[in-house]
């Protein structure tokens, strides 16, 4: 039996999510961690919430990287070049925030993060 409801929960959800559901879902909360952050910028514990959500971030994307480099992955080449791309772009983005926290800087990542959660959402044709 699950100690805490959050795991029971997480653990469940990761049972019946597809993989295209379980990414967005990843991807939505990735979104969310920054955007939490962005509301409460004037927050004490900004910077700690901060760098929670960027390192959430970051292991989404490297993720992502490391599936789409897979020369096994079913995407189609220049699909996969234009997300690790992307991921590239991505990861600058939030070592700019790292080194220079902005609040603005984070529209860009939580606006991609949403984005591609609602295109996996989309039932292919």
């Amino acid at each position: 039996m699950y100690q805490n409801p959050t795991n029971a929960y997480t653990s469940m959800q990761k049972e019946t999510l597809s993989g295209r559901e379980l990414e967005a879902s990843v991807l939505t909360r990735a979104g969310l961690m920054l955007k939490q952050v962005q509301v409460n910028w004037s927050a004490p514990d900004r910077d700690e919430k901060l760098l929670e959500a960027i390192k959430f971030n970051q292991k989404v994307w490297s993720f992502f990287q490391a599936e789409l480099s897979d020369p096994e992955n079913p995407l189609p080449k220049n699909l996969r070049q234009d997300i690790l791309n992307l991921s590239l772009f991505i990861d600058k983005r939030l070592f700019e925030v790292m080194a220079n926290p902005d609040t603005e800087k984070l529209n860009i990542v939580i606006d991609v993060n949403f984005n591609i959660a609602a295109g996996l959402r989309t039932k292919p044709e």
